[in-house]
Order: structure tokens, then sequence, then C-alpha cells
């Protein structure tokens, strides 16, 4: 069916993007992408379907995506439903025992099952996972640091932190044609569930997946300098500077650090692209016009 909104292209136009397409489409060819969606990208309709529009023409043409999602909006909606209040420290949730049950059930239930028939009515075959299928994810208690008493770490609940990830259930999923989504949900040795940020997800799963790309979806053009400018690149050195002026603070903190460790262990590159830009994904991967910020572990 034909998108009533669409604008009408020159066929030549049409012709011209799809040879573009072509070098990136062989240079890609049967590797992995890992994908952090979240933001408005999963809250508005056209954008939804824009996002599951690329991630099964992305697997149509011989890509492998694996989508990590958030759902930081739709946790909130919950919690205010149950008459709580969400807290963050440094940019993560803080989780008490009730927090966690609602963060389980919408992350791992809701939330993922609505990306996976999104993905499957879009033409693909979708999958959901937390952290326990397959020992996937393995975590422990997350302690921030304090910065007033650098001695005595702040424990904000039920956070994790990633201590292994075992991606062989996501590649099984991968080599049967399948689309893993995974929720950021971790499990400690005690059975225990613990909450992981999702990009910090993102960034392990790209690690160990050997990932070609990591593309982190924000709602922001990219990465901004303190004048509210875009910065197309950024290497290692400019970062920890920016970390340091708190250029980069507050949610971004976690996305930024774990983009930069991707970057540093083996991701080929890592990408912070802006969301709201429906079709995103296809103009940052087989398009020679991306739509954010590239991080190099320079």
């Amino acid at each position: 069916m034909t998108d009533p909104t669409a604008t009408a292209l020159e066929p030549a136009i049409i012709a011209r993007v799809l040879s573009e397409s072509l070098p990136y489409i062989r240079q890609f060819h049967g590797k992995t992408i890992v994908i952090k969606y979240g933001g408005n990208a999963m809250t508005e309709e056209r954008l939804q379907r824009s996002f599951a529009h690329d991630v099964v023409l992305l697997k149509l043409i011989g890509l492998n995506p694996v989508v990590v999602h958030g759902g930081g909006p739709q946790i909130d909606e919950a919690l205010n439903r149950v008459g709580k209040k969400g807290a963050f420290i440094q940019g993560m949730r803080v989780t008490d025992n009730e927090t966690m049950e609602v963060v389980e059930w919408v992350l791992g239930g809701q939330v993922q099952q609505d990306i996976v028939m999104m993905i499957n009515e879009a033409g693909g075959k979708a999958v959901g996972l937390t952290g326990k299928d397959g020992g996937l994810i393995r975590a422990k208690k997350k302690l921030m640091p304090n910065k007033e008493d650098p001695n005595t770490p702040l424990d904000i609940g039920f956070v994790g932190d990633i201590t292994k990830v075992d991606p062989s259930v996501v590649k099984a999923l991968q080599d049967d044609q399948f689309i893993p989504v995974i929720s950021p949900i971790g499990f400690g040795e005690d059975g225990m569930a613990y909450n992981i940020n999702a990009d910090v997800v993102a960034g392990k799963m790209a690690e160990v997946l050997s990932a070609e790309k990591l593309l982190m979806m924000t709602n922001t053009p990219g990465v901004l300098d303190k004048n509210g400018n875009l910065l197309r690149e950024l290497s290692a050195r400019t970062i920890d500077a920016m970390f340091a002026d708190g250029t980069i603070s507050g949610g971004m903190l976690p996305k930024i650090g774990s983009a930069l460790d991707a970057a540093r262990n083996g991701v080929r590159s890592v990408h912070v692209v802006d969301g709201r830009v429906p079709h995103c994904l296809l103009l940052e991967v087989l398009t020679d016009k991306g739509v954010g910020t590239m991080i190099s572990s320079r």
C-alpha cells in the first residue's frame, strides 16, 4: 500500500539512491549491527513503523540486526500509575524492589512484545529475549561513585553491572534468520533480576558479537557541544574532555561511555543517531550522508 504522506520522487533520484546503497550492502553483507532502540522512535507511531521497516529491510539484504531496547517513558508511566516517581543518579534509574517489579513487567513484557509484533508485522521474524534466556546476561549489583564521600559508594538498588554475556542464543537465532530483541534485564547468580541501562547492554552486546556497527538512537541530532552544535566525529580524547567539563552529563553519560567502550573493544564503528528522523537506520548504514555523530577510539 502506498504511503499517502510520502513525497513523490523523480525516478532518477530513486535510482541514484538505490545505486548509492550498493557498495554498503556489499560491505556489510553477513555482518552484525547492534541497534539501541529508544527515545521518540519508540513512542511516535510513524517512527515506530519506520524503525520496524528499516530493521526488516536490513535483515532481508543480508545484514544481521540485533535490537536492544530501552523503555524509560513507559516505565515512568507505569510507576505513576502505582503512585511512584522515578529518580536518577548519574543517569541511572534508582530501582527499589517495587520499581524492579515494574521494570521487569514493562521491559520484558509490554515493550518487548510490542517491538516483536511490530517487526513481525513489517515482514520480519523477531524473537524477544531477556538476560535470563540462555544465560544471556549475568549481572551483579552496581555501586555508583560518591563524589561527596569516595569511600562510601552509592547503592541505587536493583541496578546491575554486567559480569558476563553469553551470546550463544543470539547467534543461534541469527543463524535461523530471526531478529533478536533484547530487554536490558540481567540476572545474578542468586537468580535476582537487575535493571541495566540499555545503552550499556547494547555496547557490551556489540563487543561480544564483534559487531560491524553499533547504532544508538537518541532524541537529539547526535552529540552536541556546549553551544548546541552537532559534532560529526568524536575521538576518545575529546570525549574524555567533554566528560570532565560537564558537556556530556546526565542520561548521555552511560550512552557515550558505552559507545566509547565498544569502539575501544573492537566494534568497527559506533554512531549516535537522531531517532526522530524517519528511516535514520537506512540513512546511517546505506548512504553517504549520516544522521548523527561517529565515535572512534583514537
